[in-house]
């Protein structure tokens, strides 16, 4: 039972080397470990790290939250290379979408990742959702599921499985399911199951289940419930791979349940791999949510086989791709940027000269995304401007106001609108969803995201 327990687990781990617990843990069957940005310094060393994991058994599958866009681990240090959803549906390509995730799939590969846990395939119809917004192709259904195959396909025709998320739909909240439960106001079946059904179609691999309650099937998280995670994935869906549950420690799931129950509720609702380490991420964690499901499969909480299957699933997960090999691509910055400048859109005179002042409002932090670097100072820099950043050296000064998501910053507004009140000649920069242009700005660009590229293009755009 202990084997079988081991098998469904995804923990993380502190530090950029395996630690001793990691490895022997890994050697006796774990199933698989997830990279958060904490374990990433290098290309060089990233390989080194998963050469070392899969030298203790090679079946482990190493895992990484790299969606592009604003979601990156690879880059959490300078932003990403790559456009996130939003652009790449703006951009409306699903060839241009292929494109970029093969490329991303081909850098993966080459690192020694197996499992990428992304694309995103929520629909974003809450524009007041404050941890999908951006990271969704869009609020079309249809239009989503088509990025969502199209994103799938370049991901693992690289050699990497993919993992579309989050079951049965993030995007019709209005909370973070990191820190409460969010209630989904919709029926899936309305809209947001449309891209589930083309990520299976498409031969996706994985499917992460979302924390959310979805009240017109089952009143608890999404997670936890054998109604949603297999009633409606598979049985009604079709689904036959892996289920990966989000975070374990997240607080979506943390009101009701301890976390070794939460482990076992969610292989009992259908679940498969058990992912935990954003936060909880040391030996005692996987003892004890071993210990939870052993004691589970002893007590009759759990079958045996139901948790046999489960880590049979996860140990075939990245088998197909195993054996493929895989150029490490390096066209990234190629094919991102030219994504990010096709999903920009500018109006207005936005032109700025060699003396520019930029002035960034901060939105709320995402746990989702962490502390990466953003807005357009660097990238206008990079090009040869000389950038100030505070708001008492403006005159004489072209000005820049960057932001993200205004529209869920009523703070942010007051303060932009009193801005341009004094300077109707402001170029202001939207890096989130641009659902609330200030009505005093004469010139606007929209990005669609604010990787490093899209910052880039915008700069492109500003500079001639």
């Amino acid at each position: 039972m202990e084997a079988l327990a081991l098998r469904c687990l995804f923990p993380g781990f502190v530090g950029t080397t395996p630690p001793e617990w990691v490895r022997r843990r890994a050697a006796q069957g774990l199933g698989g470990i997830v990279l958060f940005g904490r374990n990433v310094e290098t290309d060089a060393q990233v390989t080194r790290l998963t050469a070392a994991l899969h030298t203790e058994r090679p079946e482990l599958v190493v895992a990484i939250d790299e969606e592009g866009g604003d979601v990156t681990r690879l880059e959490a240090k300078t932003g990403s290379s790559y456009p996130g959803n939003l652009a790449l549906g703006v951009a409306a390509d699903p060839s241009l979408t292929t494109a970029v995730a093969s490329a991303l799939g081909g850098r993966l590969a080459g690192l020694g990742i197996d499992l990428n846990l992304a694309p995103v395939a929520d629909v974003n119809t809450n524009p007041l959702n404050p941890v999908i917004g951006v990271r969704s192709f869009g609020s079309d259904p249809r239009a989503v599921a088509q990025h969502t195959a199209a994103w799938i396909t370049g991901m693992q025709g690289a050699g990497v499985a993919a993992c579309a998320k989050h079951f049965p739909g993030h995007g019709d909240t209005s909370v973070d399911s990191h820190l409460a439960l969010p209630v989904a106001g919709e029926d899936p079946h309305v809209r947001a199951l449309d891209p589930f059904r083309a990520a299976i179609d498409s031969g996706v691999r994985a499917i992460m289940s979302a924390h959310i309650a979805v009240p017109t099937i089952d009143e608890g998280p999404a997670t936890l419930s054998s109604k949603l995670m297999t009633g409606l994935l598979r049985d009604e869906l079709g689904f036959q791979g892996v289920a990966v549950t989000d975070g374990l420690e997240m607080r979506g799931l943390a009101e009701h349940h301890g976390l070794g129950d939460r482990a076992v509720l969610a292989l009992a609702a259908g679940c498969d791999g058990l992912c935990v380490g954003g936060g909880l991420c040391d030996e005692g964690v996987v003892d004890e949510i071993v210990a939870a499901i052993t004691a589970a499969v002893e007590r009759g909480r759990l079958t045996e086989g139901r948790l046999a299957e489960a880590a049979t699933r996860v140990g075939a997960l990245a088998s197909p791709f195993k054996e493929k090999q895989i150029a490490d691509r390096r066209d990234g910055d190629e094919i991102g940027l030219e994504a990010a400048r096709r999903a920009i859109r500018a109006d207005g005179a936005v032109r700025v000269g060699g003396d520019v002042a930029v002035i960034r409002f901060e939105p709320p932090a995402s746990i989702a995304a962490g502390d990466v670097p953003w807005g357009a100072a660097t990238a206008l820099a990079r090009r040869g401007v000389r950038v100030v950043e505070t708001v008492t050296e403006v005159a004489g000064k072209d000005l820049v106001i960057v932001v993200r998501d205004l529209h869920r910053q009523p703070e942010n507004r007051l303060q932009v609108d009193a801005l341009l009140s004094r300077r109707p000649d402001a170029v202001v920069v939207e890096m989130g969803v641009p659902v609330c242009r200030p009505q005093a700005a004469k010139a606007y660009i929209a990005t669609h995201g604010s990787a490093r590229v899209c910052a880039d293009a915008a700069a492109e755009l500003m500079t001639g």
